[in-house]
């Protein structure tokens, strides 16, 4: 098996998890699926030699985690300098800026306090990984994030557009 097949089996599986975790409520779970999902992530720019990507990627797995039992912007700061130290460290060019940006803007989502600010923060950031995986020549991982944003959309959707309507029917009757 090739290192470029494996790197997409393993964004096979992390997307299962980014499907799963926008289908949450709790903040807690969306965040912990978020920490599969990036150690996958990081695993797969390893193999594709994507060394700033995965630099970043990993950092955001440890992030995860510690978001769920703390959103101090302390904490948000520091990620925010490692970013930059790895990215500093690792660079190659465009590529690096844009895997800098996604996980700057991610760092920053992932220490709100409330999901719906989470989810819209993380719109963006998703939308500088998508231009950066199709720059990378990585389908797969541009499909995942594809996938991650359309279940984010859908969550927010689910979980704060639909209620609106359906209490505005109720007021209405």
């Amino acid at each position: 098996m090739t290192p470029f097949l494996l790197s997409q089996i393993l964004i096979g599986f992390a997307i299962c998890f980014d499907m799963f975790s926008f289908q949450f409520k709790d903040r807690n779970k969306i965040v912990f699926c978020l920490f599969c999902s990036a150690i996958l992530i990081s695993s797969h720019f390893i193999l594709l030699e994507q060394y700033t990507a995965a630099g970043l990627t990993a950092i955001a797995a440890v992030r995860f985690i510690i978001s769920i039992y703390s959103t101090s912007k302390k904490f948000m700061f520091v990620f925010l300098a490692t970013s930059f130290i790895v990215t500093f460290i690792t660079y190659s060019g465009v590529l690096s800026i844009l895997s800098y940006l996604g996980a700057s803007v991610n760092t920053v989502a992932s220490f709100c306090k409330e999901d719906k600010h989470l989810r819209i923060i993380m719109i963006v950031g998703t939308l500088f990984w998508i231009l950066h995986n199709y720059l990378a020549n990585t389908p797969a991982a541009m499909l995942m994030e594809l996938l991650f944003l359309s279940s984010n959309l859908v969550g927010y959707y689910r979980h704060y557009i639909r209620p609106v309507k359906i209490k505005i029917k109720a007021d209405n009757n």
